[in-house]
């Protein structure tokens, strides 16, 4: 079976940041930056950081 998209141990907050970048293969800074953008345009970042934090199965 391929890669699994979990939350990682590897964490700030919850992991979903770092779960994400480990799946990818990128930084995890990268996806943080991301993340932070996302919820200063308006709080989708928020609202997509909380469902990836109750649907991602912890690592």
């Amino acid at each position: 079976m391929g890669k699994e998209l979990k939350r990682s141990k590897d964490k700030k907050l919850f992991g979903v940041a770092a779960g994400i970048a480990e799946y990818f293969d990128v930084d995890v800074t990268i996806v943080r930056i991301i993340w932070a953008i996302l919820i200063l345009a308006y709080g989708t970042g928020l609202i997509a950081y909380l469902v990836c934090l109750f649907v991602m199965k912890e690592e």
